[in-house]
């Protein structure tokens, strides 16, 4: 399995409750882009329309050797789901505070796949007791090294 790339900003604004993998339908000259490792989930997110489940605000950059086929860099992408698990997903998004995030892009046997999270909001103070707690961890870490 190999990351293209990763939400690290999700891990810190969200608390990730549950995972789902889906694949993403791609032109060719995205799977060659996302091949190079040029992918950026940094503003992107899951909506569910329709039944169908789409990539928002992905930016995969155009090929470097493409021509004038090129593709948009931010197009809206369509994601490759079960019915039930879109059922399942989107009766867990539909709930107050939840949202569906892109946590990571990666090929798993020469498909592009896309890890999908449910996740809640944090709010300031959850997010600094994260930050102390990560710190306090390393702290510990650092010293039993040490010793």
């Amino acid at each position: 399995m190999k990351v293209v790339c990763q939400n690290r900003k999700a891990f810190h604004d969200y608390f990730i409750e549950d995972t789902l993998e889906a694949g993403i339908a791609l032109s060719g000259t995205e799977v060659k882009s996302l091949r190079e490792g040029k992918a950026n989930l940094k503003d992107s997110y899951v909506l569910v329309k329709g039944g169908e489940v789409f990539l928002l605000n992905c930016h995969i950059s155009p090929y470097s050797h493409g021509n004038i086929m090129n593709h948009d860099p931010v197009r809206t992408r369509k994601l490759l789901l079960h019915r039930k698990e879109i059922d399942r997903m989107s009766g867990k998004a539909a709930a107050k505070g939840y949202t569906l995030i892109p946590l990571k892009i990666y090929f798993k046997a020469s498909f592009a796949k896309v890890e999908i999270g449910l996740a809640k909001g944090k709010r300031l103070f959850e997010k600094r007791d994260s930050i102390k707690e990560r710190e306090a961890k390393r702290e510990i870490e650092k010293a039993i090294k040490n010793k």
